[in-house]
């Protein structure tokens, strides 16, 4: 009897996983030779979740091979349910093999005891295995939640990255430094912890002129990355300075030794989005500080100060003081004032400076400039869209 031709996707989360690629190979192997498949080609997706399918390579190539015809086998070998994928939404895990069955490639499932066709009690058990993968990862998400949860009451670190300044220290049962782990490192023993120590000296000095010159010299983000890149000052592993760096900083408050975690969340490859604070989980006193908790709170204090807290009347009241001051308004003459914000600020916020001077009692000389640039910008994109129906037509 003449052997079929097949292809085998095989997939593992992690590399400590119970069924690594051999094993599903070598079950695939003995599917294939009982019912005289021969193998032809191989997708992998190594330590991709199957929550998701946009990170999974070889999935995705799989798919486009079959819809686009551009595959010799017309069979798929699957160790089991849970390797095609773990999909919340059971329908999605039933859509993918859907597709390659309309383009006439079956999807076997060479561990599993239900066959592969449309009898009831198989399409039925199919569907139940389908579930179970998928409430096999909330389960598991549930139990590494709890576990980081009481971690991080403890004291303890949760996360891989230290930040700017500090360093990740590894700690035995007993809460002996054993040494500090290096970027990438993981603790290997289940009793040791992770805590955050002070990193190198210059580090340290650089955060805390951070500091002062956001609280002592006024300084906007933006000005304090524009400095230490202009120092060459490295930043976090040898970047550029940026104003998102020099915020995080700012408003971390593992700078003065306390613990803050499960701020947001992200479970199930979910949208990340922020907890309430009542979620929050704080431990001050956790590490040891680099900034002082006065000065720490005298950076949040700053902020609260600053403009772009203000209300929109606020902020508009500064653009009529410098119009009071200097008879005009001028994206420099924005900049130069220390309680308004800076221009692209009133951009985002007015939808253009030329908004933003109205309101403020100005009307700029460049306005009719403005106008006119918009009217052609509107012409273009009628002009753009009525060619695209003709070419729909």
């Amino acid at each position: 009897m003449e052997n079929t031709l097949a292809a085998q996707y095989l997939r593992v989360s992690t590399e400590r996983q119970e069924y690594s690629l051999e094993c599903q190979r070598a079950g695939i192997e003995t599917y294939a030779r009982q019912r005289n498949f021969t193998v032809c080609r191989t997708y992998v997706d190594a330590a991709k979740s199957g929550l998701e399918i946009k990170h999974r390579q070889g999935l995705c190539q799989l798919l486009q091979d079959v819809l686009g015809g551009n595959c010799p086998y017309r069979s798929i070998l699957v160790y089991d349910v849970s390797r095609w994928g773990r999909f919340q939404d059971p329908d999605e895990a039933a859509h993918y093999e859907f597709l390659c069955k309309t383009a006439g490639v079956q999807v076997h499932y060479c561990a599993e005891h239900f066959g592969n066709d449309t009898y009831l009690p198989n399409v039925v058990l199919k569907a139940l295995k389908r579930v179970m993968a998928g409430e096999y990862s909330r389960e598991l998400s549930d139990k590494v939640f709890a576990a980081l949860i009481r971690l991080a009451r403890d004291g303890y670190r949760a996360g891989s990255y230290a930040g700017y300044g500090l360093r990740r220290m590894l700690l035995s049962a007993d809460k002996t430094p054993k040494g500090q782990l290096l970027p990438g490192e993981r603790k290997n023993v289940t009793n040791e912890r992770v805590t955050l120590a002070p990193g190198p000296a210059n580090e340290i000095h650089w955060v805390r002129e951070i500091y002062r010159m956001f609280i002592h010299e006024h300084m906007r983000l933006q000005h304090i990355a524009n400095k230490l890149n202009k120092l060459g000052v490295p930043g976090l592993h040898g970047r550029k300075w940026t104003r998102n760096m020099v915020g995080g900083i700012l408003r971390n408050p593992k700078y003065k030794g306390t613990l803050r975690y499960n701020t947001t969340t992200q479970r199930l490859s979910s949208r990340n989005r922020k907890n309430p604070e009542t979620e929050w989980i704080v431990v001050p006193g956790a590490y040891e500080s680099i900034v002082e908790p006065a000065t720490f709170e005298m950076a949040q204090q700053e902020f609260r100060n600053r403009p772009y807290n203000r209300s929109n009347d606020q902020v508009v009241e500064a653009l009529r003081s410098i119009l009071k001051k200097a008879g005009m308004l001028t994206p420099r003459l924005i900049r130069a004032q220390p309680n308004a914000l800076c221009p692209e600020s009133y951009r985002r916020r007015f939808g253009s400076l030329t908004r933003a001077y109205e309101l403020a009692g100005y009307e700029s000389r460049h306005k009719w400039i403005v106008s006119h640039k918009n009217q052609i910008r509107k012409l273009r994109t009628e002009r753009d869209g009525e060619a695209g129906r003709r070419r729909s037509e």
